[in-house]
């Protein structure tokens, strides 16, 4: 594949959207230190704002309580409190870390709960969110204007005004985080969004947060026919996202998210699980859960697209794809591939034009939405594993934010192909990131790229980092260790370093003012070439 780069193309600013914000895991991990020390780490070296996190009014935050739940006295329950002081200690963690918190207000109290017959209270997670409506809207209004009464009395009202509080998280799917309508969820929004702004006006709501960049346009249309206050629009899009995308359908209308009966799927996975061998846990939870992106012909271009029709929906409020990433399925193992790294570096370069920012899901592999798994590389969506050794995708990151603000335009085909590539200026520095991205890590043969670059005078020098098989790959180090599920301190530090991304010194031919490099690309390798 030949790529030129002529001196004179035409240039556009580099938009960072995807260093608007990260997911995370649910609140209560962020009052651990190693969660604290990898958000640093993650701020610093990739320059992220904020992050954005699940179940912040879970249970096990105890922010709203009565006697009876200490107590089971009659009339103890009379006795109430709210505490956000555990809130306070997270968000603490996320403003010492350098960033802001992206609020999202999310779940519901027990306390506070609809507790109706034919409802199921909890949602899918093993941390147990309540995913129903509230009981009483009255008492819910009361509780958020506490709470963000309490925000600004510990932080101070012009702090507070630069957040951004999201309502709920993808009420789309009723199996996992709301079971309710999608009016239930849009009364939800209305009451929850017109608590704050009585409290205060300046303070940013939005929402829907759904999945699969779905309802954007019904929800923004109850909002104006209902005079509701809405800052900004949040969506997510995967990849391999189970439902498929830009619906906005009503709740009958809503497809099995299997395909399939309960039944069927139940005696499909017992069968399953009675041909593995090796009964792990997390074996028999990956057969459970197989990673579509290997299994399916999965699109590349779902995010691109989707969020093209998003934006125009969006009109002129500011659109967040709060969550993406390549892949929705949890333990897949190709989550601690470049597969990723790839996917994502394509990803963020496409849909720069469509949207205003972005958080990855997610930072860090200190993670438990479905099963805390032992294994230091079990398929978590982090950049980072559990002990804050940097995966593939985060090396890729990096590269994108090392590059110049200037980004040259070579076109949007540029990134379309199975090899993509993007160039940038940086002072008197040119750039070159190129990617062979490609759904399923296939074995095929590398691909050879020859880049052209026009400049003024010969280069003092090319160096190259890049993430392929034996560069920045600590899953294939930690296997030679033989995938120990414990790792030793001296471990970890060991995987740090022999898979960290280093600039090497690469050669290049130099005449009749062309520098010309070559490269050979493997699947989903991905290069970062400077020009000095």
């Amino acid at each position: 594949m030949e790529i030129r780069i002529p001196q004179n193309a035409p240039t556009l600013p580099h938009k960072r959207h995807w260093q608007f914000c990260v997911g995370s895991g649910h609140a209560l991990l962020a009052l651990r230190t190693d969660y604290a020390k990898q958000l640093r780490f993650i701020h610093d070296e990739l320059g992220i704002e904020r992050v954005r996190f699940h179940g912040i009014f879970c249970d096990d935050m105890r922010t709203c309580n009565d006697l009876s739940m200490q107590n089971p006295v009659p009339g103890a329950e009379q006795f109430t409190e709210y505490n956000f002081n555990a809130c306070a200690l997270a968000y603490d963690n996320v403003l010492d870390a350098g960033m802001k918190p992206f609020v999202e207000l999310s779940f519901m109290p027990e306390r506070l709960a609809l507790k109706e017959e034919g409802r199921t209270l909890h949602g899918m997670f093993f941390y147990r969110p309540i995913i129903v409506p509230p009981a009483d809207y009255q008492a819910w209004r009361e509780y958020i204007q506490a709470f963000v009464r309490f925000l600004i009395t510990r932080y101070g009202a012009e702090e507070i005004r630069t957040w951004y509080f999201e309502v709920w998280n993808e009420p789309d799917l009723p199996f996992a985080f709301w079971n309710g309508t999608r009016d239930e969820y849009f009364r939800l929004y209305a009451e929850t969004a017109r608590a704050i702004k009585d409290v205060d006006a300046l303070i940013p709501v939005g929402g829907p947060a759904t999945s699969g960049s779905k309802w954007v346009e019904s929800f923004l249309r109850f909002c104006r026919e209902n005079s509701v206050p809405v800052d900004f629009v949040t969506t997510h899009q995967y990849a391999g996202d189970p439902l498929g995308g830009v619906e906005d359908q009503g709740d009958e209308e809503k497809p099995s998210m299997f395909g399939e009966s309960w039944e069927e799927r139940m005696a499909k996975a017992a069968l399953s699980l009675k041909n593995v061998e090796d009964k792990t846990f997390l074996n028999g939870f990956r057969v459970l859960m197989p990673d579509k992106s290997e299994t399916e012909d999965l699109p590349n271009n779902g995010f691109r697209i989707n969020s093209a029709k998003v934006r125009r929906q969006a009109g002129d409020l500011p659109l967040f794809y709060t969550e993406w990433n390549e892949n929705a399925i949890f333990s897949a193992w190709t989550n601690d591939t470049r597969k990723v790294a790839a996917y994502d570096v394509k990803a963020a370069l496409e849909v720069a034009d469509n949207v205003d920012g972005s958080s990855i899901w997610c930072f860090s592999d200190i993670f438990e939405e479905l099963h805390p798994f032992p294994q230091e590389f079990h398929g978590g969506f982090g950049m980072l594993s559990q002990h804050g050794i940097p995966k593939p995708v985060f090396y890729a990151l990096k590269m994108l934010a090392d590059a110049g603000d200037t980004r040259i335009d070579l076109g949007e085909q540029a990134t379309m192909g199975e090899i993509g590539y993007a160039a940038f200026r940086k002072g008197e520095e040119t750039q070159i990131l190129l990617f062979r991205q490609k759904m399923k890590n296939l074995d095929l043969p590398a691909e050879q790229a020859e880049i052209t670059l026009e400049l003024p005078k010969a280069p003092q020098s090319v160096t190259l980092r890049r993430v392929d098989e034996t560069h920045g790959n600590p899953l294939a180090l930690w296997q030679q260790m033989g995938s120990p599920e414990q790792l030793t301190r001296q471990q970890v530090a060991s995987l740090r370093e022999e898979s960290a991304v280093r600039e090497e010194p690469w050669e290049f031919a130099w005449e009749n003012g062309q520098a010309r490099i070559r490269v050979a690309l493997g699947v989903n390798d991905v290069y970062f070439l400077t020009v000095k």
